[in-house]
Formats: structure tokens, C-alpha cells, sequence
């Protein structure tokens, strides 16, 4: 025990200091839409998917656990040795999997796509290596392809926005042409009608939301919405050209008296080209801390197109919606998307 005086002597004028911030707090539900893909895809069967050149653990681990819920049956289609070498740096069992052997990833890649066109396998999954070797094999097979140019669609959802957004694409069509964004405006309806949104909003975006010669994807955006009042776009609501913060907050679509049914309430995001929407998606993930999953459409069985970045539950999402796309197109009457399927 310590014992003491103290001399205080008091200011003699007044102290102020400032104030300090108070910081904010944000709870978030980790993953929640990739929870909701994984929930929605309970109960249905699993569908047997070959993942194309397997051979990093990041792939294994995620198809290991898909296999464990029961959204695949996955089989592995690339070098065997390499294969088993990453599945034992991942330390998981890839003894149950059918493997299909072949020399390397280009191999693989056709394989793969063969094996779709023989409807031995229902969906196809990439695994280490490129996008563009991956989707050339399967554009190469005719049995795959149909009356749509193929596109990829992100399902994203951010904390901070009170739905799921659709955002395309981002990862195939690199400057798509006006009949090549009709196509992706329809694949994405397409996703999101199976996905439970029955009429979704599109936001065609542009950096500005007049039209303007100067400006393509301002032309593009309202050719697209004169589409959609022709009926050449059916199964949701087309709006565009719209800024990005017109498409999402309702505030800023008031700031400019923009009159819509689309503005601030987007369902689908429609880039101008693959840059904008790289970019604008990755922002999404890592300064916003948005939850992705994604899947290819336009072809004859879903494609599950993961990035080596992507997180294990990211790429289970991924399979789930892979999962109710192909039950979907089996069992359910045919839609716009079904129709141009059949008769491709």
C-alpha cells in the first residue's frame, strides 16, 4: 500500500477538446448468400458435374465439401498424378470420385466438354486453369451450344443492399455487341426466375443516365429497353441507361428526378463491357465485402466458372446454383430460355 499527496493546480482557463468520432458498427451475416444458394438447393438431387483439371487443393477442398452436402457428384477429369498430389496437400479423400484421365488441361477441357455432350455429366465445373481454355472447349462442342451467346452472371450480395444483385458479365463477353447483351440480359432473367426473383428489375448501366451518340452504352441501353417494349426481352423489368448509384440507391435517383420502376431497386446490373464489370465486381468484394457466387449461362448444362481467389463456401454457392439450374431445366415447363435450348 502506497501513500502520498498530490499538488493540482487548476487550469486557469477553460479546456476544450474535441469531441472524438464514434466509430460505426456494421453487423453483417457472414456468407448469407451462399447460404440461401446452398439452402435453396437442399433436397434436390445431386448432379453429377466434371470438374476440369483439378489439380490445385483449393479445387478438391470445395468439391469434396459440395459432395459432402450433396449438391455433386463430381467427376475429376485431368492428369491423375497430379490430381492425387493435390488431393493429398489438401489433405482430403478422393477415393470415392470417378477420375477420367488425360494428358493435360487442354485435354481435360475437351473431355469434358465431350462428356457434357454425351450427357454423361450434368454440369461443368473449372478447375485450375484459364477461363478462356476452359469456356473454348466447350464453345468448340456443338452438342453444348445454343440460339444464346453464352454469358456469365455473378450473384453478389452486399450488407448494405437489401436484396441479392445480378451482375453480368464480368468474366466472358469482352465487348459484347448489341445482340450479344440481349442474350445476356435474357440469361440473366433466366438465373434469376430460378433463383425465387419472379419479375427482376435490369439496370442497363452507362456512366451517365441520358442518351448520348457520344456514349455506345448509352445507345446500346436504350436499344435494349425498346427491346424490351417489343418483346424481344421478356421475364423482367428493363431500364437504361443508368449510373450505378441511380441503379442501386433510391436517394440518388430522386437527387436527378429520375422516374422509374428500375432506379434504386435493381435486381440485375448490366455492365458495358467485361472491364467495367471486373472491376466494378471486385470492388464489390473487397472494399464492400460482398458475398459471391457465379455460373455460366447460354449453354446446354450450367458451368460452375470459379476463380482461383474464389473462398471455399464461394464455390459451394456456385455448385448449389449449378444445382437448381439443372433441376430446373429438367423438370420444370418450358420457358423463353428452355424453348431456345431445345430447339438450338
Amino acid at each position: 500500500m502506497a501513500e502520498g499527496t498530490v499538488d493540482v493546480e487548476a487550469p486557469a482557463h477553460k479546456v476544450a477538446r474535441p469531441v472524438p468520432a464514434v466509430p460505426e458498427i456494421e453487423v453483417r451475416l457472414p456468407d448469407n448468400q451462399c447460404e440461401r444458394l446452398i439452402r435453396l438447393a437442399e433436397g434436390l438431387a445431386a448432379v453429377r458435374t466434371a470438374v476440369v483439371h483439378p489439380v490445385d487443393p483449393e479445387t478438391l477442398t470445395a468439391l469434396v465439401e459440395a459432395t459432402k452436402a450433396g449438391i455433386i457428384a463430381p467427376v475429376l477429369v485431368g492428369p491423375e498424378a497430379r490430381i492425387r498430389r493435390a488431393a493429398q496437400s489438401a489433405g482430403v479423400d478422393i477415393t470415392p470420385f470417378e477420375i477420367v484421365a488425360t494428358e493435360h488441361s487442354h485435354a481435360a477441357a475437351a473431355t469434358s466438354a465431350r462428356l457434357a455432350g454425351d450427357r454423361r455429366v450434368g454440369a461443368l465445373m473449372k478447375g485450375s486453369l484459364h477461363t478462356d481454355e476452359f469456356m473454348e472447349a466447350i464453345v468448340a462442342e456443338p452438342r453444348l451450344r445454343t440460339a444464346r451467346r453464352m454469358s456469365h452472371v455473378f450473384v453478389v450480395e452486399v450488407s448494405r443492399y437489401p436484396r441479392p444483385l445480378f451482375l453480368t458479365d464480368a468474366a466472358v463477353n469482352i465487348a459484347p455487341t448489341l445482340e450479344e447483351k440481349r442474350d445476356i440480359v435474357l440469361n440473366a432473367i433466366d438465373l434469376a426466375h430460378v433463383l425465387g426473383v419472379r419479375e427482376p428489375r435490369v439496370a442497363i448501366l452507362s456512366a451517365i443516365e441520358t442518351v448520348s451518340e457520344r456514349l455506345r452504352s448509352t445507345l446500346d441501353a436504350a436499344a435494349l429497353c425498346k427491346m424490351a417494349d417489343r418483346r424481344q426481352i421478356t421475364g423482367g423489368i428493363v431500364d437504361g441507361p443508368l449510373a450505378f448509384d441511380n441503379a442501386v440507391s433510391e436517394d440518388a435517383a430522386k437527387a436527378k428526378e429520375i422516374v422509374s420502376r428500375v432506379a434504386g431497386r435493381a435486381d440485375i446490373l448490366v455492365v458495358p463491357d467485361l472491364e467495367s464489370g471486373n472491376m466494378l465486381v471486385k470492388q464489390l468484394e473487397y472494399l464492400g465485402g460482398a458475398q459471391l457466387a457465379g455460373i455460366v449461362m447460354g449453354a446446354r448444362v450450367p458451368i460452375v466458372l470459379t476463380s482461383r481467389a474464389d473462398k471455399a463456401r464461394s464455390r459451394l454457392a456456385s455448385c448449389a446454383a449449378a444445382r437448381l439450374l439443372s433441376h430446373a431445366w429438367a423438370t420444370v415447363g418450358p420457358s423463353a430460355g428452355a424453348a431456345e435450348r431445345d430447339h438450338a
